[in-house]
């Protein structure tokens, strides 16, 4: 499984970016997709997750900016951020998540940076 995450950029605030994280496509119809950062000196932190069912979640200092989306059929996970503030400054990474015959898999995607300037 590989994961390319793509989309990071300089923004000001109230502005938006479109996040994509393009996999190999293992798996990827069962597999929960999720999104983390990590802000400079700080740990990981998660982001939004969407599910093979196309639930969705958010932390909630992004809920009502930023939206998950999947499209299986381009094996691809999206974030889109508006209204982005510099607290959102940070090296968004995505995740993916499966299950097979009860083993678990995590795979990571190298990570695009984000950048809010105030």
């Amino acid at each position: 499984v590989q994961l390319q995450a793509s989309g990071g950029g300089l923004v000001q605030a109230g502005g938006s970016l479109r996040l994509s994280c393009a996999t190999s496509g293992a798996w990827f119809r069962i597999s929960n997709m999720a999104w983390f950062r990590q802000a400079p000196g700080k740990e990981r932190e998660w982001v939004a997750t969407i599910t093979f069912g196309d639930s969705t979640n958010y932390r909630d200092s992004v809920q009502g900016r930023f939206t998950i989306s999947r499209d299986n059929s381009k094996n691809t996970v999206y974030l889109q951020m508006n209204n982005l503030k510099p607290e959102d400054t940070a090296v968004y990474y995505c995740n993916q998540q499966y299950t097979l015959a009860t083993q678990p898999h995590s795979y990571w995607g190298k990570g695009t940076l984000v950048t809010v300037s105030s």
